[in-house]
């Protein structure tokens, strides 16, 4: 709670003209503390964060297999969409657990 406490007084020291990039920094750290701590997250919290990370960690490596199967790299792209639809079922399924298990916020950021 004292961490929070010093975000939010970090948040009203801020001046007007830096809050808007200041709130997006410190809005990511109050979800990691929750999430870390308490596992509590937004709604699609898990959705986003494996969006990319099935693109990165899955989909380029079934990209460049496939591309050097082939022989043709140009096909490298197809695995990012393969990676992306994979993190997003994943994600989607946490998130299902974790509001099943009411440790779902009733709200959804937008980045």
């Amino acid at each position: 709670m004292e961490r929070i406490n010093e975000i939010i007084a970090d948040l009203n020291q801020t001046p007007t003209k830096d809050l808007k990039n200041k709130l997006r920094k410190k809005q990511f750290q109050l979800i990691n503390i929750l999430e870390q701590e308490l596992k509590i997250v937004p709604i699609n919290h898990y959705r986003n964060k494996w969006l990319g990370i099935g693109m990165a960690a899955i989909g380029i490596p079934i990209g460049i297999s496939l591309g050097m199967s082939i022989g043709n790299m140009a096909y490298f792209a197809i695995g990012l969409p393969i990676g992306m639809a994979i993190g997003i079922g994943v994600g989607t399924k946490w998130d299902k657990e974790a509001q099943s298990e009411g440790r779902q916020l009733e709200i959804e950021l937008k980045h």
